[in-house]
C-alpha cells in the first residue's frame, strides 16, 4: 500500500520538493517523513520494492530515498529498472553500517549518493539539500557546458560521453562524475576529504575505500590500455589528474 502525498493539516506550504521515501522499517519511514514535511518537503511512501518502483513510475519525484534491503524487490534491482530510463532524478540509499558491497553496487548502478543506519536526521537534511541543487536536476540548457579536456582526454558534459584519443571510455555514473571533478580541478592535488565532499556529495566520515575503489576503477578505463598515465597518487594526500 502507497503513503499519498502528505502537508501539514491546515497550512499552505512552499513545497521545497517531492521526495519518495521507500522503505520496510515503517517507523523508520514515518520518522523521516515527518521530519522531512516538517521541512517543508511533500512526501510519498512505499514499503516493498515493487510499490516503490510503481509509485516512482506513476508520479513525479524530485528525490527518491531508497533502502537497499527490501522484500519482493531489493532496492539495488529497483535502482537498476528507474535507471534504464531515468538518470536523472537523485536517489540516495538507505543502507546497512559496513555493507560496502552494496554501497559500490548501488553507486555503479547510479545511486547519487548513500547513507548508513542509524543516522542523524540532520544529515540526511544536507545531502537531499545537495541532491537537489544538483545539475543532475538542472534543465537541459543548464546542463549545457563545455567539454573538459586534458590532454587527448576529452569529456562532453551535454551528452557525458568520454573518449581519450578518441576511442569512447564508457563509464558508470560514479565513475564519470569522479572524472569530470578531477578535470574540472585538473593539475591540483585532491584530498581524500575532498574527493568524498565533492563527488559523493557529504561530508564523508570513514570509509576511504570508496575512493580508492573508484581511482582504481578510473586507472583501469582511462590510463591502462593508453602509453601515458593521466591519474597520479600524492601519497598520504590523494590524487591529482595531471597531463
Amino acid at each position: 500500500m502507497y503513503a499519498t502525498i502528505h502537508r501539514r493539516k491546515g497550512e499552505f506550504l512552499l513545497s521545497k520538493g517531492r521526495i519518495l521515501i521507500v522503505e520496510d522499517e515503517r517507523k523508520i519511514a514515518r520518522l523521516i517523513q515527518l521530519e522531512l514535511e516538517h521541512e517543508g518537503y511533500e512526501t510519498g511512501m512505499a514499503y516493498t520494492g515493487t510499490e516503490g518502483l510503481a509509485e516512482f513510475q506513476e508520479h513525479d519525484w524530485d528525490l527518491l530515498l531508497l533502502d537497499v534491503m527490501l522484500p519482493e524487490l531489493s532496492g539495488l534491482e529497483v535502482l537498476r529498472r528507474i535507471r534504464a530510463n531515468d538518470d536523472q532524478t537523485p536517489v540516495i540509499l538507505l543502507t546497512a553500517r559496513d555493507a560496502l558491497p552494496d554501497k559500490v553496487s548501488g553507486l555503479d548502478l547510479g545511486a547519487n549518493d548513500y547513507i548508513t543506519k542509524p543516522f542523524q536526521i540532520e544529515e540526511l537534511f544536507a545531502r537531499i539539500r545537495v541532491w537537489l541543487r544538483h545539475p543532475a536536476s538542472a534543465s537541459p540548457a543548464e546542463q549545457e557546458t563545455a567539454a573538459l579536456q586534458l590532454g587527448n582526454l576529452v569529456v562532453n558534459e551535454k551528452t557525458r560521453e568520454v573518449t581519450r584519443e578518441n576511442e569512447a571510455i564508457e563509464l558508470t555514473p560514479k565513475e564519470y562524475d569522479l572524472l569530470v571533478y578531477m578535470l574540472q580541478n585538473n593539475n591540483q592535488v585532491l584530498s581524500f576529504e575532498q574527493l568524498l565532499t565533492n563527488v559523493w556529495g557529504f561530508d564523508y566520515y570513514g570509509d576511504t575505500n570508496i575512493v580508492y575503489v573508484y581511482i582504481r576503477y578510473l586507472r583501469k578505463k582511462i590510463d591502462a590500455p593508453f602509453s601515458t598515465p593521466y591519474i597520479q597518487t600524492v601519497r598520504g594526500v590523494g590524487y591529482m589528474l595531471k597531463e
